[in-house]
């Protein structure tokens, strides 16, 4: 009997992820294209792989002794394929990483040129959101996140700068016409520029000196959409529009050439450097074991 092997990886997907629509988020398909897959691969085998209600997809005896044996071997061929890519003289393959904006923009562009340039058969696909949560959506290889706790079976390995700060600001038009304030609580006098999450969270602006930490719901004249809308904040403080707060790193070349003012610098908040988050397994695909040796290296 054969079978298509796509059909098999479409099997596998859908038992793994427990459904279609979950399936199809994870291996960047689509639930409709999932289905006819799996209803092809009943018809040439069959037998009924997945017993299907309005709510729920679980697969029946068949289907379980099917992937007792079928998952190991899959495991085993794309072992195999990886370790004939090792004999190349250079990885080859597609890596995907999920970042937050902030990642790809102060991040990245340190590390992805001289990536690509060393290992020119990889393809690159970053995909950057503002509302990240599941490091691995879309099929992604690996992650980038600003936190160290680790989810189960996931290792964390330092990438980038290991202390980063947010830093306020404001035009120096701005402050001289406004004040400039001497301790956070000020602010909710002043026109603040303000960022959302994708989640629609507006995140309060924290600061801390001497152990006393503060926190300031803050108002003001423009909510930007966290990642895409940060480049037009940034703009209207420069053009006296308010007050900003930001990744340090991001406002550093309006710092550096005065167009902004540092604002209560002492009571900047510090915090941990990002991580670059993949899967704890014996198999690592090429393209991905590569770029975390490059990023080891650039430690």
């Amino acid at each position: 009997m054969k079978l298509d092997i796509a059909l098999l990886h479409a099997v596998v997907a859908v038992a793994k992820a427990g459904g279609f629509r979950e399936a199809a988020r994870v291996t960047g398909s689509n639930a409709s294209r999932l289905s006819d897959a799996v209803r092809r691969a009943e018809q040439q085998l069959g037998v009924r792989l997945f017993n299907r209600t309005t709510r729920s997809v679980a697969l029946t005896d068949v289907g379980r002794t099917l992937m007792e044996r079928l998952v190991p071997a899959m495991n085993e061929v794309e072992s195999a394929l990886d370790d004939v890519n090792r004999y190349r003289d250079t990885p080859a393959g597609t890596l995907r990483l999920n970042v937050p904006v902030s990642a790809s923009r102060l991040i990245l562009p340190a590390i992805v040129p001289a990536f690509l340039a060393r290992y020119p058969d990889i393809e690159l696909e970053v995909i950057a959101e503002s509302n990240v949560q599941d490091v691995f959506r879309d099929g992604c290889d690996a992650g980038i996140r600003y936190d160290e706790t680790l989810e189960q079976d996931v290792i964390a390995v330092p990438i980038g700068p290991r202390r980063q700060r947010f830093a306020l600001a404001a035009s120096p038009e701005y402050l001289d016409k406004a004040g400039r304030p001497a301790h956070p609580h000020e602010l909710i006098h002043h026109r603040c520029l303000r960022g959302r999450f994708a989640s629609g969270v507006v995140p309060e602006w924290e600061f801390e000196k001497d152990g006393e930490a503060v926190h300031i719901q803050t108002t003001g004249p423009l909510l930007v959409s966290i990642g895409s809308g940060v480049e037009l904040a940034i703009d209207t403080a420069i053009a006296g529009g308010g007050i900003i707060y930001l990744f340090e790193e991001w406002l550093r070349p309006a710092l550096e050439s005065g167009k902004l003012e540092p604002v209560l610098e002492p009571w900047w908040l510090s915090f941990p450097g990002p991580w670059l988050y993949y899967p704890d397994r014996r198999l690592i695909p090429a393209p991905l074991r590569a770029f975390i040796d490059f990023v080891r290296e650039c430690d």
